[in-house]
């Protein structure tokens, strides 16, 4: 049993369980924007409003869940609810984020199967984008005020920012935050004196160097002829979006070349148009873009498809999340590391700035979603309004607006 487990009796476990059960419940339902939005979203609620975490505890996870394979906002979810509840929470705080999407995207699934299009969403993005943005833009804010602890951090996140605007790898950005970290460090404290106890990490193979080899593995996956052009079947189904899920870093393109490779090119399951149509399912609806893979498992095998895929892409992550909450602990109380998470916390503030940056680019595009974006900055900061109640908001906004035109 975890240590949360251990100093909880029943009822409380219970207790928590039910609210981690409430709020991803709606989370999953109301989250759009991508997994920068999710985590803005998340730590409104878990760290402005409930105080479930303090800035340096979600921080610290940010960096950690960044560095592991999977859908980091799922991740992060996960991990929110194995700090409060324990392996319950673990859990319930990811199943109740992962299943609205789900059924969400496979309705879309069997619309798309009897129709053969997608729904209209235009007007509900232009609406919703604007919100996000200043959802995300608050939450790097005031993360920024703890995780910034000083003039070389602060230079570290505005260096991640401009790397990522320039097209840097996610995973190198976050490498270089991490060994800037550790320089920063090892600048600012003496030399350790012979015969001085240095306390190590204690655990073997797990660290930034383990997460860039699984990237380089991925992309040997994605680029060599390794899979071989097989008939469809629901164990081979399950198993294709178990690999991914394990080995997947970086965003919706990440996954879309992934999926391009193996379903449409090797075991030829897709057409292409099939395949950016449930990118495009993913990006639009809310909850984890990795729903991507409930929309492939309907059109290859119904409802019971839908279930194979979702499952086995977002097995990996509670099992990533499970062995990074073991040893996450001892990672801040290694002299070594703890540096080297210090310079990935504001690498990974600078990925989610640079975000938003660019979504603003395509978000903000007239004097509606101008005024839409500036509003909602203006109830988060000074107001605190529920960031899902403005994303509910924009949308019928945006809605109400195409209608109109």
């Amino acid at each position: 049993m975890s240590d949360v487990d251990l100093s909880l009796n029943a009822a409380e476990r219970s207790r928590r369980l039910r609210e981690l059960a409430a709020l991803f419940l709606r989370l999953g339902a109301t989250a759009f924007g991508g997994p920068a939005a999710h985590i803005a979203m998340m730590e409104d609620e878990v760290v402005t409003r409930r105080k479930w975490l303090t800035p340096e505890e979600f921080t610290d996870t940010l960096g950690i869940v960044n560095i592991i394979p999977g859908p980091n906002s799922t991740e992060l979810a996960i991990h929110i609810g194995y700090a409060r509840a324990g392996w319950g929470g673990l859990l319930v705080a990811g199943v109740c984020f992962i299943v609205p999407a789900t059924l969400i995207v496979a309705a879309i699934g069997w619309a798309y199967v009897a129709y053969g299009t997608l729904p209209q969403v235009q007007g509900l993005l232009m609406g919703v984008k604007p919100v996000i943005i200043a959802v995300i833009a608050q939450a790097v804010w005031r993360l920024a005020r703890s995780a910034c602890k000083d003039a070389g951090l602060i230079a570290v996140g505005v260096l991640s920012v401009a790397a990522s605007m320039l097209g840097v790898h996610e995973l190198l950005v976050l490498a270089g935050a991490g060994v800037l970290g550790l320089v920063l460090n090892m600048v600012r404290r003496p030399p350790v004196q012979p015969g001085t106890a240095v306390k190590s990490i204690g655990v073997p193979g797990l660290g930034l160097g383990w997460g860039i080899g699984a990237a380089s593995g991925a992309a040997g996956i994605a680029g060599t002829g390794a899979v071989i052009a097989a008939p469809f079947s629901p164990l081979a189904l399950f198993l294709f979006f178990v690999k991914v899920g394990s080995v997947l870093f970086g965003s919706g393109y990440v996954l879309l070349a992934f999926l391009k490779a193996d379903l449409v090119d090797r075991l030829h399951w897709l057409t292409e148009q099939q395949l950016l149509d449930a990118v495009a399912v993913g990006q639009v609806t809310p909850g984890p873009v990795f729903t991507t893979a409930t929309f492939i498992g309907f059109l290859l095998g119904g409802w019971s498809g839908a279930a194979v895929a979702t499952v086995g892409i977002f097995l990996p992550a509670f099992v990533f999340v499970a062995l990074a909450g073991l040893v996450l602990p001892r990672l801040r109380a290694s002299r070594w590391f703890a540096p080297v998470l210090d310079g990935l916390n504001v690498g990974s503030l600078g990925l989610m700035a640079a975000v938003a940056v660019l979504l603003a680019r395509e978000a903000v595009v007239d004097w509606m979603t101008l005024a839409l974006a500036l509003t909602s900055a203006a109830l988060l900061l000074r107001f605190r309004v529920n960031s899902a109640w403005l994303v509910l908001g924009g949308g019928v906004i945006g809605l109400v607006a195409a209608w109109l035109h």
